[in-house]
């Protein structure tokens, strides 16, 4: 049962992606002939590749870049307490990311997130590797039985079992009766913030909330009182 697992070791995640490079023409040759070469399933007639990159090109970790990694944990005044690692640079990012897991308190953490399974947990993962690190200890699976994978992913919870079924973070919040995290912006959104508007902290702000969404949506799933995030 959710009940038992020790709340105070769960670190809450969310990350945000985006395209490696803002503009298709800045997109060296090979790397454009390989996602044309991805995505020409996926995009079939609707698109071409040039269209498709604006639009998909942060959602496959082969053509994109994490920009921010949100984190939420308990503390003992039962508040989460946020911190964000973000920039431009994203090997600085994860290598100071990485960092956190050096702590006692992390060394046996349990991760969670939306969807992590098939989306956060691995990206970050593919990222460590492409930018020449070693992934954190919690993000290593290889040779481990199920159950000792440290994941835990509401989307998954919520299915028991059903797997074709699809539901969102922010559809959770609301038939929990949480807050919205999408009161501003949008994962569809991000992009264009980041490269149009150049407005990082914004997207960082939209990444925590995420993490407080989610933390909630995980203590409704318990039943229990939602958190408020530490000031």
């Amino acid at each position: 049962m959710l009940q038992h697992i020790p709340f105070e070791k769960i670190l809450f995640l969310d990350i945000e992606t985006v395209p490696q490079f803002g503009n298709w023409d800045e997109v060296e040759e090979t790397h454009q002939m390989l996602w044309d070469k991805k995505t020409k399933s996926q995009r079939k007639d609707e698109f071409t590749a040039a269209e498709f990159y604006r639009e998909r090109g942060g959602i496959m970790a082969e053509f994109g870049k994490i920009i921010c990694i949100s984190v939420g944990i308990l503390e003992k005044n039962e508040k989460l307490m946020l911190k964000s690692f973000y920039g431009d640079d994203e090997k600085v990012l994860l290598q100071e990311f990485g960092e956190i897991f050096n702590r006692p308190k992390l060394r046996d953490v349990i991760l969670c997130a939306h969807n992590g399974k098939e989306f956060d947990f691995p990206w970050i993962a593919r990222r460590f590797l492409i930018n020449g690190m070693q992934p954190p200890k919690p993000f290593q699976l290889y040779g481990k039985k199920p159950w000792e994978i440290p994941h835990l992913d509401t989307l998954e919870l919520w299915k028991f079992g059903d797997y074709k079924s699809f539901v969102s973070l922010e559809l959770l919040a609301h038939v929990f009766g949480i807050p919205t995290p999408k009161d501003d912006i949008d994962g569809s959104m991000v992009a264009s913030i980041y490269y149009i508007e150049k407005d990082l902290f914004r997207i960082v702000q939209y990444c925590e909330k995420d993490v407080l969404t989610l933390a909630n949506v995980f203590r409704r799933m318990r039943q229990e009182d939602v958190l408020q995030k530490s000031e």
